[in-house]
């Protein structure tokens, strides 16, 4: 149980940030960097506003270093950090963490494996809170039967999740725009299965190095103290070797498949990759997708869709940067029995933005609302440090979000239209429509999708 005056002082400092989150995020993020001795990068941002100290640790420890029929083991090797490290158990790492007061969290994508820390910036709380951290960074002991269980819990929820058309859409979606990379596969039953505790911890071994983090920290701690904290979380880390950077350059070939779901809603997906992160194309792409399907109600894609035909109640369309090149989406469900007029109606849409592009009066709508709204990307300190977090992994400009605003003032019509004609072409388009099949015999009338 967390003591009184530590729960209130928590507390406390999650009120002050709600109050003065807005004042913060309208200041420039004056962004600090080092290398540690041991060779990790280090970002840092000092914020006196708050009592509180936000942490967290990037690994190149994700999805997309999972060996060949081992998908799943990045997840469940940062999943199980948690369960034992050094001397402590399970339990004694949960009662350390009430006692300091502090928060623990992160997770892992097909880029990165983190783990985060939000802890009072108090000497005695903020040292226990790093020490521990760093305990499960570089002593993690997966213990058998922590092993077993994740194990377990995680092939549940894929057995389950192979039954849903949205979890199977998004699977199916991903094996067939990276066919040959690792963004193309997931974790199955039998992957999953497959793993072995020696297996795990050779992972860990292998990619919770100090070469392959990357440590971000914002909050009310001096340049000195910020050093100290990057030091003693990686200081116990095996120096490693850098990681080696692969670019995707194979297109899948247009396609379109039908998978079977009892569903009366068909669940679609249509894309192929797109863009990795730092691409110069970033912000006409950022912009021109705002237009047609990023936007929600003001989008193209909405409106043709949605609003003058009613074939679905949300469709939407985006970019996703990752270290490669992450996938272009556009999403949609509709009924089955109305399935393919709502894919005319999308093709058509794009094939008319790919040729024309937006008008002025859409791009200027498009800039003021970005524009308008990017202090929400920054208005808490758990914000800030996600964007801090992805600047040092992925290497952007350490001035990337002081010019963010600018560089969408400054894109043009043509640079929209000729970032979509790059990186979309029509012939190499994938389609995947799961479900619909309950819905077969329905009356082919418009309607809304419920």
């Amino acid at each position: 149980m967390i003591p009184h005056s530590k729960r209130f002082g928590f507390a406390l400092a999650m009120t002050v940030a709600t109050l003065f989150a807005a004042p913060a995020a309208r200041a420039s993020l004056a962004i600090q960097t080092w290398t540690t001795p041991g060779g990790t990068k280090v970002f840092f941002v000092e914020s006196r506003a708050l009592p509180i100290v936000d942490v967290q640790v990037d690994f190149r420890a994700a999805g997309a270093e999972a060996p060949a029929g081992k998908a799943g083991i990045a997840g469940l090797t940062r999943a199980l950090m948690e369960s034992g490290a050094g001397s402590l158990d399970e339990d004694a790492i949960a009662n350390r963490v009430a006692d300091l007061g502090a928060q623990i969290g992160g997770g892992a994508d097909m880029d990165r494996a983190s783990l985060s820390l939000r802890t009072l910036s108090s000497p005695v709380e903020r040292d226990g809170a790093v020490d521990l951290l760093a305990t499960l960074i570089g002593q993690p002991v997966f213990p058998a039967a922590a092993v077993e269980r994740e194990k377990a819990r995680t092939i549940a929820g894929l057995k389950e999740a192979d039954t849903q058309p949205d979890s199977i859409l998004s699977r199916r979606f991903a094996a067939a725009v990276f066919p040959d990379h690792p963004y193309g596969r997931m974790p199955t039953v039998d992957s999953v299965a497959s793993l072995t505790r020696d297996e795990i911890a050779a992972f860990h071994a292998r990619y919770y190095t100090a070469a392959r983090a990357t440590v971000s920290i914002i909050g009310d701690v001096s340049r000195a103290e910020a050093e100290t904290i990057a030091s003693r979380l990686t200081a116990g880390l095996p120096a490693g070797e850098a990681p080696t950077e692969h670019i995707n350059t194979t297109l899948p070939e247009r396609q379109t498949i039908r998978v079977p779901h009892p569903s009366a809603q068909a669940h679609i997906a249509i894309g192929q990759p797109g863009i990795r992160r730092g691409d110069p194309d970033f912000f006409p792409l950022l912009v021109g997708n705002y237009i047609l399907g990023g936007g929600g109600f003001v989008s193209r894609l909405t409106g043709e869709v949605r609003e003058k035909r009613g074939y679905a109640y949300s469709v939407y369309s985006y970019f996703m940067p990752q270290r490669d090149v992450g996938p272009f989406q556009i999403g949609l469900q509709t009924k089955g029995s109305q399935s393919e007029d709502a894919l005319r109606v999308v093709g058509t849409t794009l094939d008319t933005f790919l040729a024309k592009g937006p008008t002025e009066a859409e791009l200027q709508a498009a800039k003021d609302n970005l524009i308008n709204g990017f202090a929400l990307r920054l208005d808490s300190n758990r914000k800030m440090l996600e964007q801090v977090a992805v600047i040092g992994s992925f290497g952007l400009p350490l001035d990337y979000l002081d010019t963010w605003r600018d560089k969408v003032r400054a894109v043009t019509v043509a640079q929209i239209r000729d970032a979509f004609k790059r990186h979309v072409s029509p012939d190499h388009l994938v389609t995947v429509v799961v479900g619909g099949d309950g819905d077969k015999t329905a009356s082919p009338r418009n309607g809304a999708a419920h």
